[in-house]
């Protein structure tokens, strides 16, 4: 993952900024601080914002939300050993830009041990599209939220 905390002055995904904007609304629902998010503007394009909590199923791990283009939110727990994060649950749902609200309620769910809150199987929300539409859809989300 390419983790970008603030844009370069090079070029600039064209979803890069709405996508920041989007992350920075979930923390920000979920009290916590934008510094908390990184972007990877590789396709498909992908964001990681790590919470403060546990999940009860995995107490001794720290738990990251994952976002990507084609499936949404998913739950997340860190390895020991600095592999690759684990996958304990994904959101689904319509849309891969949900209300920060509906994620908000998504985490705190997990953090009960609502296991009926998260599928296991990630969803075949939409196909990896150009920047423009995915831009277009974190605006849609944002002012409707």
């Amino acid at each position: 993952m390419t983790a970008i905390l603030e844009p370069s002055l090079g070029f600039q995904h064209p979803a890069h900024r709405a996508l920041r904007a989007y992350l920075h609304a979930v923390a920000a629902e979920l009290g916590i601080g934008p510094e908390s998010t990184t972007v990877d503007d590789d396709t498909p394009v992908s964001g990681y914002l790590a919470v403060d909590l546990r999940l009860p199923s995995h107490p001794g791990r720290d738990v990251a939300l994952l976002w990507d283009e084609r499936h949404g939110w998913s739950a997340a727990v860190e390895t020991h050993s600095g592999e690759d994060l684990i996958v304990v649950g994904y959101l689904g749902g319509d849309t891969v830009a949900p209300s920060p609200a509906r994620v908000a309620r998504f985490t705190n769910a997990l953090q009960r041990g609502d296991r009926a809150a998260a599928s296991t199987t990630p969803p075949a929300i939409r196909a990896a599209a150009g920047p423009e539409e995915l831009a277009a859809l974190f605006r849609t989300t944002l002012a409707a939220a």
